[in-house]
């Protein structure tokens, strides 16, 4: 009976155990930082969960990076990534983890309910479970710059494009990059990016505007051509008669219309 309860809390452990390592190989929806690899803080090292090594098919971009900041200022940044798994909108699109030397990054006006600080850390941000199903992976952030005599800070940055079925996988696609700010007077912005570039680009916006949006009919477009062609007619046919009816040098006219113009010669009535 002993030996039979020591099965039973063997096999209940080991399910435990399963269970535990099951659990930690699902997604994180609800955002991501730290050394959660075991290799590093994960804006550095990458997101290595979905797959081993970076995949330049994900095109990861930060725009409105200073090439220079004053201190104290504050910067509007936009994540964005292009690539990988096709988003499903109904569910999990993709996700980010970022991280700076200095300063503090935090959610721009209004996206406060899709990014927010992991563990409470300033220096690094990364997506909430709403953030994670964005359709078209992007979020807008806010970079504080650091006190005076910080020198140059670096944004490190990983994002991943999934498929959205809770499970990381090769399946997945993952990409990371960074850049630096020096102290000074603020130059303007750039945009930082990593990958092949192969983004499709937009439909061309169609300019033109159908007949019927503007309020005519079919038989109304119709009847208004048949009267432009109309028109065209009556003036070709006046031009005809202008040219052959009434030239002096036309032999075709009538004896006459010969008499009358060599009366008109004559000065005769």
């Amino acid at each position: 009976m002993a030996s039979s309860m020591l099965t039973v809390r063997k096999m209940l452990t080991i399910s435990l155990v399963a269970v535990l390592a099951a659990g930690g190989s699902q997604a994180n929806p609800t955002g991501i930082g730290g050394d959660a690899n075991n290799e590093g803080d994960v804006a550095l090292a990458g997101c290595t969960c979905h797959a081993d090594e970076p995949d330049n098919s994900v095109t990861l971009i930060l725009t409105d990076v200073p090439y220079r900041y004053e201190p104290g200022e504050s910067y509007e940044m936009v994540i964005q990534i292009i690539g990988g798994p096709p988003a499903d909108t109904a569910s999990h699109t993709g996700g980010f983890s970022m991280r700076v030397s200095g300063g503090s990054l935090a959610a721009s006006e209004g996206s406060e309910a899709l990014v927010y600080n992991w563990e409470d850390d300033v220096t690094s941000l990364t997506h909430t479970n709403s953030g994670s199903k964005v359709p078209d992976r992007t979020w807008h952030i806010t970079w504080t710059a650091p006190p005076e005599e910080t020198g140059v800070v670096t944004i490190w940055l990983a994002g991943n494009s999934v498929n959205g079925d809770g499970i990381p996988s090769q399946l997945d696609r993952w990409n990371r990059l960074s850049a630096s700010m020096d102290e000074g007077e603020f130059g303007g912005v750039r945009t930082v990016f990593v990958g092949n570039g192969d983004i499709e680009p937009p439909a061309p916006v169609e300019e033109g505007v159908d007949l019927h949006h503007m309020g005519a009919g079919m038989r109304a477009h119709w009847l208004g051509l048949l009267g432009f062609a109309a028109v065209v007619i009556v003036i070709i046919f006046c031009g005809l008669m202008l040219r052959y009816g009434f030239s002096r040098h036309y032999e075709g006219r009538s004896n006459l219309l010969r008499l009358r113009i060599k009366h008109q010669r004559r000065g005769d009535q």
